[in-house]
């Protein structure tokens, strides 16, 4: 194993990488790189929970990543999502750096929601929601407030520590952040889930005009945050479509009991951010479901390794 091996810890890795930077990244990423460049992600079923194993490969080298998924973990005050990354050199193959690969999954998972939301929410949209208020929570109210003028925020969650803490985070952001129920989505321009929940959270008639989901909790195709009426409603935006069919209960499901065809997918990822026209009127409500894909954890522990030091 070389001697210059780095490791790189959750707080260096997030002071090396702001949000902003690392939607910049990927923006980039999807723009000129082919995101296909790794299998579908592979799954072991363990006492406790999940182990996933997440392999890439592309311009920003080799890497994969160990995911832990363990549902007891919350009674422990402990990560649902657990994970190791470790990048190695495109050429060479030599190991170059073992990464927190929970605090890269929370930034990156974000992150691609500001990529998404930057591209496909109202530019004035300044109501969010957010379903949650765990590690990802936290990072989408960060990345929904890097890409668009957020000015409220609304938490539904069923801990109220948790809940309370991110309502305190939003009010130290300036915004007007208080606790809600899922009936805030009626309200919503900007709406984020980022629970371990299989059931949908709200009901998806009750969705304003215009509004902006970002669905990135459940990569099982038996579980769902999203209801039919949501999906049905929306203009879904995928990270790509092999991917989301294979993985997303919010595709499989309604698929499943016909309420959509695989066609009711708009466009990938890369064709949105490429300029593929998604919405069709400013009124269209739009849907950015996310699994989580290796090359986005690829192309985000790149630059999190060549960040110039802080």
């Amino acid at each position: 194993m070389s001697a210059e091996l780095r490791l790189i810890g959750a707080e260096e890795l997030r002071a090396r990488l702001p949000m902003i930077a690392a939607i910049d990244a990927l923006e980039t990423a999807f723009r000129t790189l082919d995101p296909g460049t790794g299998p579908l992600r592979t799954s072991l079923e363990t006492p406790a929970g999940s182990l996933l194993v997440m392999p890439a490969f592309g311009e920003a080298g080799v890497g994969v990543k160990l995911v832990t998924l363990t549902p007891s973990n919350a009674g422990r005050g402990l990560p649902y999502i657990q994970a190791g990354y470790v990048l190695f050199d495109t050429v060479t193959q030599s190991p170059e750096a073992v990464l927190d690969g929970t605090a890269l999954t929370a930034l990156r998972t974000a992150a691609v929601s500001g990529l998404a939301t930057r591209h496909l929410a109202r530019a004035d949209a300044a109501r969010l929601v957010v379903f949650g208020a765990g590690v990802q929570a936290r990072a989408h109210l960060e990345a929904m407030c890097a890409v668009r003028p957020v000015a409220e925020l609304v938490v539904v969650s069923r801990s109220a520590g948790p809940a309370g803490s991110l309502v305190q985070a939003g009010l130290e952001r300036g915004l007007a952040a208080r606790p809600g129920e899922p009936e805030s989505v009626a309200g919503a321009d900007l709406i984020c889930t980022c629970t371990t929940s299989g059931e949908p959270l709200f009901d998806g008639s009750l969705l304003a005009p215009g509004v902006h989901v970002n669905a990135v909790g459940s990569h099982r195709r038996d579980a769902r945050e999203l209801d039919s009426e949501t999906v049905r409603r929306g203009r879904v935006v995928v990270e790509n479509r092999e991917v989301a069919l294979a993985e997303a209960g919010e595709l499989a499901i309604p698929i499943a009991d016909g309420a959509i065809e695989a066609g009711h997918v708009v466009a990938d990822l890369a064709e949105t951010v490429r300029g593929a026209e998604v919405r069709r009127s400013i009124d269209d409500p739009t849907v950015f479901k996310s699994v989580g894909m290796a090359f986005e954890d690829l192309v985000v522990a790149r630059a999190i390794v060549d960040a110039p030091s802080t």
